[in-house]
């Protein structure tokens, strides 16, 4: 059985590791980490992850939210690591549990798959409630957004996410 790499590591020894000046690195995309952040967190998304500079830091410490994405990834993580790699335990939510502070703006809008999932699961309930109390012609607006929704699968690229991205309340996380 081969090591996993970036080795994992826990909340509280992550935290004595950056302040013996770790780098801690926040995979997730620039609006997750617009609302809520580990406090001195650098922000490198997955969708953008380059090689890291060599002595940047003598460690480098990989978080998402709850530890899958980083999980997933481990081996681009790796890769991207001059120095030993760590990964957080249970990602920002491991970091809340282990009642270690975390920063939170909620004047910052809620993280734009949140809002599409929001968006797509209103419209599809609209198409079907429409569709069986008005005409059912309405339906064909739950299987517009559901051929949207797998096509976004499929393609990796999302045009519902594309137009709320444009949305004025998204804008303040664009800059």
């Amino acid at each position: 059985m081969t090591p996993i790499s970036p080795t994992p590591i826990s909340p509280t020894d992550a935290r004595a590791l950056i302040a013996r000046g770790a780098l801690l690195v926040d995979v997730r995309e620039a609006d997750e980490h617009a609302r809520t952040r580990l406090p001195g967190a650098h922000n490198m998304p997955l969708s953008r992850l380059v090689p890291i500079d060599p002595g940047t830091a003598p460690a480098i410490i990989y978080h998402c939210r709850s530890g899958a994405r980083t999980a997933a990834h481990a081996s681009r993580l790796d890769a991207a690591s001059p120095c030993p790699a760590y990964v957080l335990e249970g990602g920002l939510e491991g970091w809340r549990k282990a009642g270690l502070p975390v920063i939170k703006e909620a004047g910052q809008p809620i993280e734009l798959m949140r809002q599409v999932q929001i968006a797509a699961g209103l419209l599809i309930l609209t198409g079907l409630i429409l569709g069986l109390t008005v005409a059912p012609g309405f339906i064909a607006l739950s299987a517009f957004v559901g051929c949207g929704l797998t096509f976004a699968g499929v393609t990796g690229w999302c045009g519902m996410a594309r137009l709320l991205s444009l949305m004025p309340w998204n804008r303040r996380a664009r800059a």
